[in-house]
């Protein structure tokens, strides 16, 4: 079993790193006699290691770290075939959509986790139409394909034109693959410049399809008893979020947190009045379930994706609408949102455990494509 991790750059990979960490210890707990190796970047390949992970799986760098472009698609296409033929892998899963185009002789998995790249300027025009094409073509020729919800899979069968029943529709675990202890709070206030101000909390990297424009329009609705925290990788759509926010008058309401450590994260989960996800488009919409597993109230874009994944238990708005999304969030402030028994019940429906076993359940089915 060779798991394709070529994406990992440490604490800036978002959601596919928490699928790697969630997924990959699951998957060796449940089949602990099956060899296990994970195929990553420099980068990756260092910090995994460091983590202990080369205890009960082959760790294989590859010459090419995350924002490489011409290199990754070299290892990606051609060295990982051929280091899969050499660990003799029955199956290879490529966990984050783009993969090698043919895996020839070998069982090729692929979790596509959305198609919003498709349709939402997200990346630059080259990287989007690489990615497109790489996407696509491998998608068709793959043995077995996972979507990691089924309103996602139903976007990608309407994008790419695959059929439906290619699909095992595999869930997310809820919880952190580590528990974190969370930092002192009043150091963490101070840090982020809270003080005694109530929190409402978004957690995801700034890209234009996360919206946090949105929030920051927002802002103005809320008293000054309140501050939003975006607390996220910043990639270029960060300088955009700061100028709206100056030209709007609402910098002293707004913290750019950027990437955060885990304790500090853990931290501010316990600090949140409310947890607010303005995005266009999710594959899974982690961060809602995270919010929810901790009984913190989620205020969120009306998405099929995020119904499915947060059980109705989330206050809705339409992500154009900025007072309907102070409102939502506002409402979810006072305590009109999911409770602290509510959110924990229906998170725990989340497991990795589950997720390993439905990954392997794909992967057999990858297995009986390429034998029959």
């Amino acid at each position: 079993m060779l798991l394709n991790a070529l994406f990992l750059d440490p604490a800036a990979s978002g959601g596919p790193e928490t699928y790697l960490r969630g997924l990959a210890p699951a998957l060796h707990v449940a089949r602990p006699d099956t060899q296990l190796t994970i195929a990553t970047t420099r980068a990756g390949a260092a910090a995994l290691r460091e983590d202990g992970w080369d205890a009960w799986a082959a760790i294989r760098e590859l010459p090419c770290d995350e924002g490489q472009r011409g290199r990754r698609q070299l290892a990606e296409q051609i060295l990982l075939p051929a280091l899969a033929r050499r660990a003799k892998a029955d199956v290879v899963h490529s966990l984050a959509s783009v993969a090698p185009i043919r895996v020839p002789g070998i069982a090729h998995a692929i979790t596509l986790h959305d198609v919003t790249f498709f349709r939402i300027k997200t990346f630059g025009a080259v990287t989007t139409w690489g990615m497109q094409q790489v996407v696509s073509r491998a998608a068709r020729h793959a043995d077995a394909l996972i979507a990691v919800t089924a309103a996602a899979r139903d976007e990608i069968v309407e994008e790419l034109g695959l059929p439906e029943e290619r699909f095992s529709v595999v869930h997310h675990g809820a919880t952190r693959p580590t528990p974190v202890a969370p930092a002192p709070e009043q150091e963490v206030r101070e840090r982020y410049g809270i003080k005694d101000r109530r929190v409402v909390l978004c957690v995801a990297s700034k890209r234009p399809h996360k919206n946090q424009a949105l929030l920051v329009r927002a802002a103005a609705e809320f008293g000054e008893d309140v501050v939003i925290v975006l607390a996220g990788h910043p990639e270029p759509y960060d300088a955009e979020l700061r100028a709206l926010a100056g030209d709007l008058g609402v910098r002293e309401k707004i913290r750019f947190a950027d990437y955060v450590p885990d304790p500090d994260l853990e931290a501010l989960w316990g600090i949140a009045g409310v947890a607010a996800f303005p995005t266009r488009a999710e594959g899974f919409g982690m961060p809602v379930l995270e919010a929810l597993s901790r009984g913190v109230p989620v205020a969120c874009s009306d998405l099929p994706v995020l119904r499915e994944v947060s059980g109705g238990l989330a206050r809705t708005f339409d992500p154009d609408d900025a007072p309907g999304a102070a409102a939502a969030i506002s409402e979810a402030l006072r305590g009109g949102g999911v409770t602290a028994v509510e959110g924990p019940a229906w998170a725990a429906r989340f497991t990795w455990e589950a997720a390993a076993q439905g990954t392997w359940e794909a992967y057999e089915r990858a297995l009986r494509c390429t034998s029959g």
